[in-house]
């Protein structure tokens, strides 16, 4: 419990949930995959390529991701002000790997909805 007063504790500094947790919602591997195929990209760009998010999630998400350094963002001093983010070294460190997690849920992905839908109709007969 002493760990857990310092704030520092084991769980905390896991880097697993440390890191992983923050890029393991809904929309950042999405963005960081969008970014990888562009050397910059403009917030309008990419709001259009994700039509089912709103301006609001996606800059969050961006600023997130920047945060951590993954994505970088540039504005130019034009008027109106351009913006354009890519990602950084680090940010394409993480593409083979959604590539690789990409291809584990193609070749999974019939035989874990095929488990969901037979927990799902165990629950409810049994």
């Amino acid at each position: 419990m002493q760990k857990k007063a310092e704030g520092n504790s084991l769980i905390e500094m896991c880097p697993i949930r440390n890191i992983v947790a923050r890029f393991g919602n809904k929309w950042s591997l999405l963005v960081v995959v969008l970014l990888s195929e562009r050397e910059a990209t403009r917030f309008n760009e990419l709001c259009r390529s994700i039509p089912d998010i709103s301006s609001r999630v996606l800059s969050s998400t961006l600023k997130m991701l920047e945060t951590d350094g993954l994505v970088s963002r540039t504005v130019y001093p034009e008027v109106p002000p351009r913006v354009e983010y890519r990602l950084t070294e680090i940010g394409r460190s993480l593409v083979p790997l959604i590539g690789r997690l990409t291809e584990w849920a193609q070749t999974n992905m019939k035989s874990i909805v095929e488990h969901r839908r037979v927990y799902e109709a165990e629950q409810v007969s049994g």
